[in-house]
């Protein structure tokens, strides 16, 4: 299956505690169906210290699944489905609600 959601894409929580945020995908997982967000499910970690690292408590974020996000449309920002054309002899990812190329 081709990734609907990469690296770097403009993304929104479409529900949970965090429903509404936008954030930009920090990493895929694409084996496991989840991507991690930037600013959204963040959670705190108690971290012993060791030798890289003082230790204390870490805050990240942590992966949400995939089908709770939803790519931003790059015409007004709305949340969006993604399809797949073929433009100009290349696969690109379109944005189903306004035909906008995702993809730049």
């Amino acid at each position: 299956m081709a990734a609907r959601i990469k690296k770097g894409d403009k993304v929104i929580v479409l529900t949970g505690r965090d429903k509404g945020a936008e954030g930009e995908v920090l990493k895929v997982d694409p084996k496991e169906n989840r991507v991690t967000v930037q600013g959204v499910n963040v959670i705190k970690r108690h971290t012993k210290p060791s030798q890289s690292s003082a230790g204390g408590i870490v805050t990240r974020e942590a992966p949400i699944h995939v089908s709770n996000v939803a790519i931003a449309d790059p015409k007004d920002g709305k949340p969006t489905r993604v399809g797949f054309e073929v433009r100009d002899g290349k696969k690109v990812r379109v944005a189903k609600r306004s035909g906008e190329a995702i993809d730049v």
